[in-house]
């Protein structure tokens, strides 16, 4: 696909306001985004008259996989096995981090989670992030409703930033073989016949022909469990699309900006069988996605979607989300992403999870606790806001240098080496215990 000619690359945008994220700690992803690997040590100025050491403990307030620790064993069997193959001791750099997501081939197991049609993403981050993932060849999710609020692209009828835009800046830098664009579908991008649109357009062609192109049901999302997705428009905006949204007086009337409300979508289990059957059936050639909220009942809905024929299952925890959400949700609705690992367990399929990933060992939690790979939400947006043109890079290979340094410190070499005895959660018993009891009893 390449030769395209985008209408302005994120390269040739002048400067994007600064977003905040204050649920995030911004600054370092942002000296990420700056510095690349650099950041992710202290700082150099200070080697050779400052003295290192552990850091605090983690607030109270961080959630079960901050407190958790990587808990390299004395004894790495592992190690001696790559020591035989290679004929030498192995170093980090012998890690083998790439993978299958989703059907698609990674590079390492992250992927770049879904922005919709918030502001945010369409101020000229979501263009921009889509062109690094490109590059990086790690799969890319665009969310929902971008097709009902900008239009598709095609013809100049919606923004360089719309759902053709994102799809071609990704695929004008992605590697031959790597990495996949997945388009999410809600209730109204179904109206507007989204899957359709796309699975058509001669632009989608080379991506279906390399088995690069997924579509994803959203079923939910981490941010507001059980509701559908939010913005805040103008009157303006919102009056032209009040016919497919519900629009709400819920800033008071004489604001000047309305809420945007989307269906949450109705979902049981055969509704949500009969769904991944018919996006088998009407769409051959495309891998299928199932994207869920952290409700109680994930493990099964999971099951579902698997059993069902679906390539790959994402979930939110709920510390996840990037869009617009009342805080009541933001605070106090669905389960932590811990939680949903624990409920949900190993499984051979493709379980796919975000809720503040940014850096290498809460990547590595997950993967440790049956993930197959993260998503990078709020930290891709926040680090391409501080360089449009290499900060998610940077951010990604500080996510991978730390990987390979994790497990190598651990003895292991791949990825589905990986399991629950490599962590430790305070307060909890340690597999060892786990199983020191259950032989007593």
């Amino acid at each position: 696909m390449a030769g395209h000619c985008l209408p302005q690359t994120a390269r040739d945008r002048g400067t994007v306001t600064a977003i905040r994220a204050p649920h995030l700690p911004e600054s370092a992803i942002r000296a990420r985004a700056r510095d690349g690997t650099a950041a992710i040590f202290p700082d150099v100025e200070g080697y050779g008259h400052t003295l290192f050491g552990g850091v605090p403990a983690a607030e109270p307030t961080a959630d079960e996989l901050d407190l958790a620790q990587v808990v390299p064993p004395v004894f790495v069997p592992r190690r001696l096995e790559k020591l035989c193959e290679l004929g030498r001791e192995p170093l980090h750099g012998d890690v083998d981090l790439t993978t299958s997501i989703g059907g698609f081939a990674a590079p390492l197991p992250v992927f770049l989670c879904a922005f919709g049609s918030t502001r945010v993403a369409g101020s000229g981050l979501g263009l921009a992030a889509s062109e690094q993932a490109g590059r990086l060849g790690i799969p890319m999710v665009i969310g929902e409703n971008v097709v009902p609020m900008h239009g598709y692209g095609r013809s100049g009828d919606g923004p360089a930033d719309g759902l053709l835009g994102r799809i071609l800046a990704y695929a004008d830098t992605a590697p031959t073989g790597l990495g996949g664009v997945v388009v999410q579908q809600s209730t109204e991008d179904a109206d507007a016949e989204v899957w359709n649109l796309v699975y058509s357009d001669p632009s989608a062609t080379a991506l279906l022909d390399s088995g690069r192109l997924a579509f994803e049901l959203k079923v939910g999302q981490g941010a507001k469990p059980g509701l559908g997705g939010m913005t805040v428009l103008s009157r303006p905006a919102a009056a032209a699309v009040s016919e497919q949204y519900a629009v709400d007086e819920a800033f008071g009337p004489q604001a000047t900006m309305v809420l945007r409300s989307s269906s949450p979508g109705t979902f049981t289990g055969e509704i949500l069988r009969q769904q991944v059957h018919l996006m088998r059936n009407n769409f051959p050639r495309a891998r299928i996605w199932v994207k869920l909220h952290p409700g109680r009942d994930v493990r099964l809905a999971a099951e579902v979607a698997w059993n069902a024929g679906a390539d790959a299952v994402t979930v939110d925890g709920a510390e996840g989300g990037t869009g617009w959400a009342p805080s009541v949700f933001l605070n106090n609705v669905g389960l932590p992403l811990a939680e949903c690992l624990r409920r949900i367990g190993k499984h051979d399929a493709d379980l796919l999870v975000s809720g503040r990933i940014w850096e290498g060992s809460r990547a590595l939690k997950c993967l440790a606790m049956g993930a197959s790979a993260v998503g990078l939400g709020r930290a891709a947006l926040v680090a391409v806001n501080e360089d449009a043109a290499d900060g998610l890079v940077r951010l990604v290979r500080c996510l991978e240098l730390e990987l390979r340094l994790l497990l190598s410190a651990l003895g292991k070499y791949h990825l589905l080496d990986l399991d629950a005895a490599d962590l430790w959660f305070p307060g909890l018993p340690s597999p060892d215990q786990r199983g020191r009891k259950h032989d007593e009893s």
